[in-house]
């Protein structure tokens, strides 16, 4: 039995789940360790074919559509174990996806010539062991509970915390003067650990809303005025968006960082020695004999009327944290342009491969448990969708004029670090990269009519998708919910904080047979399949609408690729005016 017929015999309906556990991690090891060893030209690895198709799922029209649907359907197979950058399940998708490259006919651009481009992370994994946060107040000490009320943040800088300060109510931690905003105005954060909720005002338009809304910002706010640690309290509308038992029940589940030449973590203010999350439903313990209740809070940050307070006593967090460093890979390849001076410009594809690997048992509808986290949606298809875009413009008698870069990311999951990496370490040069076409977990669940083209209203790529979405004969629609802000939430604002300009291109939210609602379908998958093992290739994905979006970020690249001009940032636009390069 040669090594791929094993790895295809280990995902028959005959052998027993026990004995794929047992037997598949040599197997795995095996096609790595052979992967490694080929050399960069060569395809990585052994040759995957896909799963049979499910019956479940819908079927694919014709042979293009058959491309994209057994790239999804190989990539969310049990056998990559749900992807998690740093794995081998993430090792053996990348090697599969650097052969599709190489049947394509790119070519690698990833280090020294190969297919792949080498991520060093910090790997951090919480313990329950030692994790503490009290309140001592008034004469009294409230302990929450691990895990049931709180969580510890994970640690990249030490890996066991302890600390108590007094604590400070900072609300949404936001200091945005240009808008007349500062929840700091008054406040005194020197050694003290702020007690603070996640967004932005809803005041705000949705660009500084984004911005103002990353914890990374709100950190980097804590650590310039002096913080010494930090509490995220959660309300009601974070956990009606995301349960908090969804984290509590992964919370051994692994964070990352990007790693730095030192061997520390980039990005992880060391001047925060202590970090924790609460869940709402233990926010009164927290402001327990302040001079305001949790649900008054919660109200004013719903009205936009949140003001800051110092809180009576202190509070006490301690934590340990398993760190070690790690690498994952993104894999690389161009098309080369063909016009001699524009090929040393560069358009970036990218789409995450990485998702959320192995976590907590779920059962499905039938009582059967469920560990892996395969992904299909979230964004094995993404990756499909831009396999065939790649293939499309390959097939062209000409290549754009400018070069093209398809890239597969690690490490979306983690924080977007496989896009920083490559946005700040780019395989080319720097100042190459004109622009950014990102795909990320389209939700084609529901024939449409349409296209939603996220972030296009900031540059002028908009001119170009006009004219390509005209072309390809679909409808262009609004962003249906703005509020979830999801231009800074995919790997797309990466290049945008590295001043390029970017776009990406998901589902339709117009019926296309009047009875199937794109929207609706988009809300139950984020109500039930998002990061939980039911996201797979079983689902009715609508392999039409991943077609015509594969054509349409195709033609969307064959355009700027030809433009006589590079694509630019609109006048006055607020990402453009924040992050893009003085001329």
């Amino acid at each position: 039995m040669n090594l791929l017929h094993a790895i295809r015999h280990a995902n028959s309906p005959s052998v027993s789940r026990t004995t794929i556990r047992t037997v598949l991690p040599t197997l795995l090891a095996c096609v790595l360790l052979a992967a490694c060893q080929r050399d960069a030209s060569a395809p990585e690895g052994p040759t995957i074919s896909a799963p049979a198709t499910p019956p479940t799922t819908t079927a694919p029209a014709n042979a293009d559509e058959q491309r994209i649907a057994d790239d999804v359907r190989t990539l969310a197979d049990d056998r990559f174990e749900g992807r998690e950058a740093g794995t081998r399940g993430y090792d053996l998708a990348a090697a599969y996806v650097a052969q599709r490259y190489a049947d394509i006919g790119l070519q690698p651009a990833g280090d020294d010539g190969t297919w792949f481009q080498t991520v060093p992370l910090l790997k951090a994994t919480r313990e329950a062991e030692g994790a503490a946060l009290v309140v001592k107040r008034n004469g009294r000490e409230i302990a929450l509970r691990f895990r049931d009320q709180f969580l510890p943040t994970l640690n990249f800088n030490a890996s066991e915390h302890a600390l108590e300060a007094p604590a400070v109510f900072v609300g949404q931690g936001v200091h945005a003067p240009e808008l007349g905003h500062d929840d700091f105005a008054g406040l005194d954060l020197q050694g003290k650990i702020a007690v603070v909720f996640g967004g932005a005002p809803a005041r705000f338009d949705n660009d500084r809303r984004a911005f103002h809304s990353a914890t990374r910002e709100k950190l980097r706010a804590l650590a310039e005025r002096g913080a010494v640690g930090a509490v995220f309290v959660n309300t009601p509308k974070d956990e009606a968006e995301s349960p908090w038992s969804r984290g509590a029940d992964n919370w051994q589940r692994a964070g990352m960082r990007l790693r730095g030449p030192d061997g520390k973590g980039l990005g992880t203010f060391p001047e925060l020695r202590g970090l924790a999350t609460v869940s709402a439903a233990a926010a009164d313990l927290i402001f327990a004999d302040g001079p305001r209740t949790a649900a008054q809070l919660f109200d004013a940050a719903e009205a936009g009327t949140l003001k800051g307070f110092a809180l009576p006593g202190t509070l006490a967090l301690a934590g340990r944290t398993k760190i070690e460093p790690v690498t994952s890979r993104n894999v690389v390849a161009k098309l080369p342009g063909s016009d001699a001076a524009l090929a040393a410009e560069h358009i970036v594809y990218t789409a995450h491969l990485d998702h959320i690997g192995i976590g907590a048992p779920v059962k499905d509808e039938n009582g059967v448990e469920d560990r892996i986290y395969n992904g299909a949606l979230d964004n094995a298809l993404g990756v499909a969708i831009m396999l065939e875009a790649a293939r499309a413009l390959k097939a062209d008698k000409t290549a754009p004029k400018r070069s093209l870069l398809f890239v597969a990311l690690t490490a979306e999951e983690k924080g977007l670090l496989g896009a920083e990496w490559f946005a700040t370490h780019p395989t080319v040069a720097a100042d190459s990269l004109i622009a950014n076409i990102n795909m990320d977990m389209p939700v084609l669940l529901a024939p449409s009519r349409d296209v939603v083209p996220i972030g296009v209203e900031h540059s002028s790529l908009k001119t170009a998708l006009d004219t390509a979405a005209k072309e390809i004969g679909v409808a262009l629609s609004p962003d249906p919910f703005p509020e979830d802000v999801v231009f800074v939430r995919s790997d797309q604002y990466a290049f945008i904080r590295a001043g390029i300009p970017a776009i990406y291109l998901t589902g339709g939210m117009r019926s296309a047979d009047g009875e199937r609602d794109p929207k609706l379908a988009l809300r139950k998958f984020l109500r039930d399949h998002y990061h939980q093992p039911s996201d797979e290739a079983t689902l009715p994905i609508a392999w039409g609408d991943a077609l015509r979006l594969a054509k349409l970020n195709a033609r969307l690249g064959r355009l700027v690729g030809d433009a006589g001009e590079r694509p630019r940032w609109n006048a006055g636009d607020f990402f453009g005016d924040r992050f893009a390069p003085a001329k």
